[in-house]
């Protein structure tokens, strides 16, 4: 993977309100985009180009990593997983007396792990590392537990007792590896914060590569066994959602990441369509059946019910070379600029216009059971004053991005295995 993917790069910052009550009804995180001058990352000096590209470079990292992934996943005590360098912190607290983290947020990953002591093999880090034996709450997991036998990418050595080790290796040869711990998971700003007992850590011991340094680690929001949305209690009930901004925009937006009821998607303009489970990987696939452009349907023939993965880490939306071709030549078709030559790869449509002068067509993206309508702003990129491109490109995986998901409400219901979508200003959220 590379660590450095999507162009969606938000951080998550604090929790911006939970609601408790006997039962606890779900809270609520900012969303800052990494390019917002809010954010830790913003660079003011970098042209809307670079961003642009950086974003493009690590979206095809990304999907690169996924097509390998879906053929090779393996009950091996060492397995490749996905993270996102920099895309999404989440600030949290583990352990009494509680300890600050700030860990990276992935949707294509399982494992909550942070960097523990000893460090044996550590990157550098801003902030002080959690050191385990100063918590009431620490237990470290046994071999023969149920949690280490749930996950490929845990094992055991008998030479050094009864505890639950895992190692995972990212695309770019990055790795963690550790002890499989239980802890205490604290959320919220709020007095009281709320409580999570028991949630399953990697402690991370050895830990290299491209990690950035503001961040502790990686929570993993992916659908195996050891995600922080399956180990949550039954009454967050398996929901998030997100609403993504506009991203290349130098406004400061921000918007939130929804965990419980006030993750639910619905109201007027809401659709749904169903999570295709597909062996043992830990993607969101849909089904993704068509894809218009205007009044022109084209038609998406797969071999495979679950066809696509829709993923917040990545930013273009990737789909397979032939039907990408049938879909570039309609959007060229119903255009009536030019389009012009640009030498950068690997953007193979663009024009001589600036963002918003644009006639562009409303595609539909037509998920079984859901039409969903993309506008400008979810399909073209502005690469540079005055040239626009579209934010399509061909790729051996298909992978819904989350530039097209600009500007809707995306929940995700694990537990019901749907997803809903609804036409939102993400600016007001």
């Amino acid at each position: 993977m590379m660590r450095q993917y999507s162009s969606l790069v938000l951080v998550l910052l604090f929790v911006c309100y939970i609601s408790f009550s006997e039962a606890l009804t779900g809270f609520s995180v900012e969303l800052i985009h990494r390019d917002s001058p809010k954010s830790p990352y913003y660079r003011p000096n970098q042209t809307q180009f670079e961003r642009v590209m950086d974003a493009v470079n690590r979206s095809m990292i990304r999907a690169n990593y996924f097509r390998k992934s879906s053929v090779s996943l393996q009950d091996i005590a060492e397995t490749n997983v996905v993270t996102i360098n920099g895309e999404y912190l989440m600030g949290y607290k583990v352990g009494t007396p509680p300890f600050e983290i700030f860990g990276e947020i992935d949707t294509g990953s399982s494992l909550i792990w942070m960097q523990c002591q000893p460090c044996e093999s550590c990157y550098k880090e801003t902030r002080p590392v959690f050191d385990p034996s100063t918590s009431a709450t620490y237990d470290h997991l046994s071999c023969y537990s149920l949690e280490c036998k749930l996950e490929p990418f845990t094992f055991c050595k008998p030479e050094i007792g009864d505890k639950c080790l895992y190692n995972t290796v990212y695309e770019d040869g990055s790795r963690s590896s550790g002890e499989l711990i239980m802890e205490t998971l604290i959320i919220g700003y709020t007095d009281p914060p709320f409580r999570f007992p028991g949630i399953v850590f990697g402690c991370g011991n050895k830990n290299s590569g491209f990690f950035h340094a503001q961040a502790s680690g990686v929570v993993g929001l992916g659908t195996g066994p050891s995600s922080l949305i399956n180990q949550l209690p039954d009454k967050i009930d398996k929901k998030f959602s997100y609403c993504f901004p506009p991203m290349f925009s130098r406004s400061s937006y921000s918007s939130k990441i929804n965990f419980g009821d006030v993750a639910v998607v619905s109201g007027g303009g809401t659709v749904s369509t169903p999570i295709i489970p597909k062996g043992q990987e830990t993607f969101y696939y849909l089904h993704l059946e068509a894809i218009s452009v205007g009044n022109k349907r084209i038609e998406y023939v797969s071999r495979e019910f679950a066809n696509i993965i829709i993923d917040s880490g990545t930013t273009i939306t990737f789909l397979p070379k032939e039907f990408y071709s049938r879909v570039v030549s309609a959007v060229a078709a119903a255009i009536p600029n030019k389009p012009m030559k640009i030498p950068q790869k690997p953007y193979t449509l663009c024009y001589a216009s600036q963002f918003g002068k644009l006639t562009v067509p409303v595609i539909t993206a037509h998920f079984k059971d859901a039409d969903v309508k993309l506008y400008a702003i979810s399909t073209f990129s502005t690469m540079a004053p005055g040239i626009s491109c579209f934010s399509f490109l061909p790729g051996e995986t298909p992978i819904f991005g989350n530039l097209a998901q600009q500007n809707l409400m995306v929940g995700y219901d694990v537990h019901q295995r749907k997803v809903n979508f609804k036409p939102t200003d993400c600016t007001k959220q």
